[in-house]
């Protein structure tokens, strides 16, 4: 059974369904594109949650003093860094921000990149999302669950996984029973358009990962 981050937020009435239906997070975006958002936005997004889900704020390459203070101006409790990260970037965040710092690796086809095993040292979650060429997100393409499930599970240990990329309610439930994920990310797949999330597709992909 995985936790469930209902990411991309846009609208309150978004954030306040995710805590409705009890998602472990809730993401906004400051790496660009369309469900992009400013730090005060996400704040508010974040408050329309209060008290239920773990705020997450979702960054690329930028410096880690401005990511910093972004994420404390936007209140989020995980900074999930997309910019391709290393270990090294895990560890100079660590110096300029208190809480949880999750990275990113992302998979071209069933091949993880060489510096994985670094993160899962490092960061405090490891999200896995498929590469395209130019873009920092999965852009709704799923990753090949039942190749990457060995080279995941020789590399977690206890650091937890965060599966992203292509998943929505049909098929949530066959990522979990093959990869394992103790965090299934979903935004595309529960939308009606960009940043527009549909609660029918969140009420089903919640269902869908928690076995229910």
């Amino acid at each position: 059974m995985a936790s469930v981050k209902f990411c991309g937020l846009t609208r309150f009435e978004d954030a306040r369904e995710a805590m409705r239906l009890g998602a472990a997070y809730v993401g906004a975006i400051f790496a660009g594109g369309p469900r992009n958002v400013t730090p005060e936005r996400a704040r508010e997004l974040f408050d329309a949650a209060t008290g239920g889900p773990a705020a997450v704020g979702v960054f690329g390459a930028d410096d880690v003093d401005a990511i910093a203070a972004n994420a404390i101006t936007a209140g989020v409790e995980v900074i999930q860094l997309h910019g391709d990260p290393r270990a090294a970037d895990v560890r100079a965040m660590r110096k300029r921000f208190g809480g949880r710092i999750w990275a990113v690796a992302r998979a071209d086809g069933s091949v993880l990149p060489e510096w994985t095993e670094e993160l899962f040292h490092e960061a405090d979650a490891v999200l896995l999302d498929a590469r395209v060429q130019g873009r920092l997100g999965g852009m709704g393409i799923a990753l090949e669950w039942g190749a990457l499930a060995d080279s995941v599970a020789a590399l977690r240990g206890r650091t937890p996984v965060v599966l992203a990329g292509g998943l929505k309610p049909e098929n949530v439930a066959e990522a979990v029973r093959l990869l394992a994920p103790d965090v299934v990310d979903v935004s595309s797949g529960v939308e009606s358009s960009p940043g527009i999330k549909d609660h029918a597709k969140m009420r089903a992909f919640f269902d869908a990962a928690r076995g229910n």
